[in-house]
């Protein structure tokens, strides 16, 4: 009878634990990275909608993303580059706490780079830095975390 009622104990622990980590969303990711594209080629194109789709998403969140969101509607507004580079060092910082607070990755996996001149981080793609921050005038500027 313990030997069953321990089988028994076992799979139920087998099916209550996580298969895997949980992942943040592509519909938000996938503009993120976007954004952080456009800025590092010193451009605005779509970055307001994509800020746009990220401000949507993040209320859909559980639990829901506020920070972001906000982040993400600040973002919409900018009509500078200057702003949207602002708007989207505030936008990152929200992305990534939010990442950390809920242990979330991202599939496919994403890095965190960082900035040491604005103090900001950003979501990016392997490959070498292309800092959103300052783009052509310093595109290598930064540092991938971990």
């Amino acid at each position: 009878m313990r030997a069953g009622m321990l089988l028994m104990s076992a799979g139920l622990l087998a099916i209550a634990a996580p298969v895997g980590a949980a992942t943040l969303t592509p519909a938000i990711v996938d503009p993120a990275i976007a954004i952080q594209t456009a800025l590092a080629k010193d451009s605005m194109d779509g970055v307001t909608g994509h800020a746009a789709t990220i401000a949507d998403q993040a209320g859909k969140r559980q639990p829901p993303a506020p920070k972001l969101g906000a982040a993400a509607k600040e973002l919409q507004k900018a009509t500078k580059i200057a702003d949207a580079r602002t708007a989207f060092g505030n936008l990152s910082e929200a992305l990534v706490a939010y990442m950390e607070a809920n242990k979330l990755s991202t599939d496919p996996p994403m890095r965190t780079a960082y900035c040491p001149m604005v103090r900001k981080p950003w979501l990016q793609k392997d490959g070498p830095i292309n800092n959103p921050y300052f783009g052509s005038q310093m595109l290598s500027c930064g540092e991938f975390r971990k």
